[in-house]
């Protein structure tokens, strides 16, 4: 009998370190994994814990702040974390695949498409892809800065249907914190004011993470859920009846293609460039190219083939893209009546259509 109900081909799961203090409770989750996979739903981990494992281990009560210790932490941290999930794991007679990543590997296209690739041959086995920051060589140019961000990117990777947040909390809380928000539709300055930094010692993140992460698979047409993962079977629960197991964030209605996800969310943005009205509601409204006429401001260096980011007139982003020429080419040909595409359309993600 299936456990778990619902359209669902892929899942990706994010653990929050937070639940590492509770062996029951990861213990639940590994079941609940296994269950998953039974069903024959492809089911991804992200998890964090490296870092809380290596400090248990090492019996620290405060997360080191010295970058060489916190790497020797999160390598000691990375062997006890595999175990974990490889004897739980193993007692349902499977197994798991650790992959780790940096931003790095989202930044390049033909990187992308590798970890995509090992992931999904990873699945192919019947393994369970255990992922994770490459927290013991990343330093702040190529980190992600918390586990719940790389979660929203590895659902874009892998094309998931799903995230469900695990965090310790039953979702996103009212203002007075005696109630759960149970859906989202869209991420407004009130809902962001309801999040809080975490202030745990052994994690990072806090809603605020969770939230952007809510954003970024929204915006590309994923739902999202934020649960408390301390609850018995709350994975099972969240398939069967997502907006009363936690905090549910609902889709935007067009899903962006593969290609344009890793523009939007995979890549890091290394300039800006201005632009009028004009050019705002060709690019929004007409589903053009943006051209030279537009373009009034040019910030950054960046070379051709960068991703930039698109803003306009007040300097709010609204779109981004991969740009066919350098910084120095462009502020000379920038504002003139030239046809050349600065950015093919092909190549442009709409972030925001409002004003």
């Amino acid at each position: 009998m299936k456990q778990s109900e619902g359209n669902y081909r892929r899942i990706v799961i994010k653990v929050g370190g937070s639940l590492f203090v509770n062996s029951a409770a990861i213990e639940n989750i590994i079941s609940q994994i296994a269950g998953l996979v039974r069903d024959k739903i492809e089911t991804i981990v992200v998890s964090s814990g490296a870092i809380a494992c290596g400090m248990a281990v090492l019996k620290l009560e405060k997360r080191p702040k010295n970058v060489s210790t916190l790497q020797a932490v999160a390598a000691l941290g990375q062997n006890e974390l595999m175990n974990i999930y490889r004897r739980g794991l193993g007692r349902h007679n499977l197994n798991c695949g650790q992959v780790l990543l940096t931003w790095e590997d989202f930044d390049s296209r033909e990187r992308y498409l590798n970890a995509r690739n090992t992931i999904l041959r990873l699945i192919g086995f019947g393994v369970v892809p255990v992922i994770n920051e490459n927290d013991t060589v990343s330093i702040d140019e190529i980190k992600f800065g918390d586990n719940d961000k790389l979660s929203a990117m590895v659902s874009h990777l892998a094309e998931a249907d799903l995230l469900i947040i695990l965090t310790d909390v039953d979702g996103l809380l009212s203002k007075d914190r005696k109630e759960v928000i149970r859906v989202v539709g869209e991420i407004t300055p009130r809902i962001q004011s309801l999040a809080c930094p975490t202030d745990k010692q052994r994690c990072v993140g806090g809603m605020n993470s969770k939230l952007e992460a809510a954003r970024m698979v929204m915006d590309s047409g994923l739902p999202c859920v934020i649960a408390n993962g301390l609850k018995k079977d709350v994975i099972f629960s969240v398939l069967k009846s997502p907006q009363e197991s936690g905090t549910l964030f609902l889709p935007k209605k067009n899903r962006l293609v593969a290609k344009k996800r890793w523009i939007a969310f995979g890549t890091k943005a290394v300039g800006k460039i201005l632009v009028d009205k004009g050019a705002r509601q060709a690019l929004v409204e007409n589903n053009k190219s943006l051209l030279c006429p537009g373009i009034k401001q040019v910030e950054g260096d960046f070379a051709a083939g960068d991703t930039v980011l698109v803003v306009d007139e007040d300097n709010v982003e609204f779109a981004r893209g991969k740009v066919e020429y350098n910084a120095g080419e462009l502020i000379k040909i920038m504002g003139q009546r030239l046809k050349k595409e600065v950015i093919h359309r092909d190549n442009l993600v709409i972030i925001c259509r409002s004003r």
